[in-house]
C-alpha cells in the first residue's frame, strides 16, 4: 500500500471512530505512519484530504448503484435505491456527513453521478407513464428528501424515534410524484396532459428519433416539460 492509500485509510478509519465528522491531520499522520510533508504534498492541506477522503467514500456509495440492473418495475427501483442510500448513511455516519458538508467548496464529481443515475431512473418512470412531473424535477424533489431525511436522523436522531420513520417518507414521496402501472388515465382530468406530456418527453429522449432536427427536438422537449410541469 502506497503512501496515499495509507495516508486515505487512517483517515477514513479515524473518521469512523470520531466523535464529530472531522479528523486532525496530525492524528492521521501518526496512524498513517508518515510526515506531515507527505501529506501535504499529496493532498495541498485538510481540505483537500476530507475531498479524497469524500471522493472515496462516494465511490463506495456508487459502486452498488452502478451494480444494480434495472428490474421491470421502475417505481421499486426507486423504492430499493432510497433504502440503499438510507443504509449507507446510518452504515457510515461520519462519512456521510462529511460526504454532504455545506463547507465542501466543490461538489465531488461523483455526487453529480448520483443524480444521473437516479435521473435515470426517473426517465424509465416517465417513459412508462408512470410520472407525474418532469424526470428533472423529481430527481431533485427525492434526492432532497432523501439526504435531509438521512441527515436528519444522522443529527438529531432523539428526534427521529419511528424505525419506520424513512419508509414512511419515502413512500409519501413517491405516491406525490408517481402514479401505480397500468393506470389507463390519471386520476383526475386536470392531471392527463402532464403525465402524458413527461411520457411523451421521456420517450422520445430515450428513442432519440431522426424524424426531427436537433433544433426542433430541443424546442419539443421544452414544450412538453413545460406542459409535464402542469
Amino acid at each position: 500500500m502506497d503512501a496515499r492509500e495509507k495516508i486515505l485509510e487512517a483517515a477514513r478509519d479515524l473518521l469512523a471512530k470520531a466523535p464529530v465528522a472531522d479528523v486532525s491531520t496530525r492524528a492521521v499522520c501518526e496512524a498513517a505512519g508518515v510526515g506531515a510533508p507527505m501529506l501535504y504534498r499529496l493532498f495541498g492541506d485538510k481540505a483537500g484530504l476530507l475531498a479524497a477522503v469524500v471522493d472515496r467514500g462516494f465511490e463506495e456509495y456508487l459502486a452498488s448503484k452502478r451494480a444494480a440492473r434495472p428490474s421491470d418495475d421502475p417505481v421499486a427501483d426507486l423504492r430499493n435505491g432510497w433504502d440503499n442510500h438510507m443504509r449507507f448513511a446510518l452504515e457510515h455516519p461520519n462519512l456521510y456527513r462529511l460526504m454532504y458538508s455545506p463547507e465542501l467548496t466543490a461538489p465531488p464529481a461523483a455526487a453529480q453521478e448520483a443524480h444521473a443515475l437516479l435521473h435515470g431512473i426517473l426517465e424509465r418512470c416517465a417513459a412508462a407513464g408512470r410520472l407525474t412531473v418532469p424526470p428533472a424535477l423529481a430527481t431533485q424533489m427525492i434526492m432532497s428528501a432523501n439526504v435531509g431525511a438521512a441527515l436528519s436522523m444522522l443529527t438529531r436522531p432523539e428526534q427521529y424515534p419511528d424505525p419506520q420513520f424513512s419508509e414512511r417518507l419515502r413512500d409519501s414521496v413517491l405516491a406525490s410524484l408517481t402514479r401505480p402501472a397500468g393506470t389507463a388515465e390519471p386520476g383526475e382530468q386536470d392531471s392527463a396532459v402532464p403525465v402524458a406530456a413527461a411520457t411523451l418527453a421521456a420517450r422520445l429522449r430515450a428513442a432519440q428519433s431522426p424524424v426531427f432536427t436537433p433544433a426542433e427536438s430541443a424546442l419539443l422537449e421544452q414544450w412538453l416539460d413545460k406542459l409535464s410541469a402542469g
